[in-house]
């Protein structure tokens, strides 16, 4: 239910049309009801007049997931920002949440307790996550560096392009089938899409300048537009028939 929610802007849909996602999976409508009492008691959903919608943590998801579909930059300076670690000794937890924050601010660790990129994103993205990095470190904005930097040494991009080809044809053969109207492909197509926002998310969203040339982002939005298209208009009709 998570995951339907997750994929609904705005993220509110009534409890039929949530049994009905559902089912779409095998899932029995008292074990959808029985998952949504549980994300309620859990502070994930709010309930009301019959209509759930997210809230808190996976509210905070779907807005990571949607910047990173969004793959929004701005034109880069040369300037980086900063995140350097004022605290000697840290638990374990704090330790965690900063690292959870720092990824998600598509940060890397340049060495220990020092966390940066190219200052080319908006600086008031994701403000829980943004809170984190103040209350545990100090910030520099507008950094520049000596020399050139390879940014292969902080960020994995050959792995992340090699996954997003992968995910590209597989995303190009469910929206062929969906867009001919097989509603069959649902199930599989949810799967998988749910596993592209999960890799955009990981995008770094570095300036053109730091990537290698052909970098495969702004292709695999295209392809996850196309069959978000396709999806939806599958979905609605099988939704109405259901």
């Amino acid at each position: 239910m998570a995951s339907t929610l997750l994929g609904t802007r705005p993220p509110r849909l009534p409890v039929q049309r949530l049994v009905q996602a559902g089912a779409m999976f095998g899932i029995a409508e008292g074990t959808v009801r029985t998952a949504l009492s549980r994300m309620v008691a859990a502070g994930e959903v709010e309930a009301e007049d019959g209509w759930y919608r997210l809230v808190g943590r996976l509210l905070e998801r779907q807005q990571r997931l949607d910047e990173g579909l969004a793959g929004a930059r701005r034109d880069w300076d040369g300037t980086w920002e900063l995140a350097v670690v004022v605290a000697d000794r840290r638990p374990a937890a704090e330790r965690a949440e900063l690292r959870a924050a720092a990824q998600a601010l598509h940060l890397a660790e340049l060495r220990e307790g020092v966390w940066g990129r190219p200052a080319n994103l908006g600086p008031a993205r994701l403000a829980p996550e943004q809170r984190t990095i103040d209350a545990q470190c100090l910030r520099f904005a507008r950094a520049l560096p000596s020399t050139g930097v390879d940014a292969a040494r902080f960020w994995d991009l050959e792995a992340w392009s090699a996954r997003a080809r992968h995910l590209e044809p597989a995303l190009a053969e469910v929206t062929a089938e969906l867009e001919i109207g097989d509603a069959d492909a649902m199930a599989g197509g949810f799967v998988l899409s749910a596993a592209v926002l999960r890799h955009l998310a990981a995008d770094p969203l570095l300036p053109d300048e730091l990537l290698p040339l052909g970098w495969p982002g702004p292709s695999l939005r295209e392809h996850f537009a196309d069959y978000w298209a396709a999806y939806q208009a599958v979905f609605y009709d099988w939704l109405r028939s259901a």
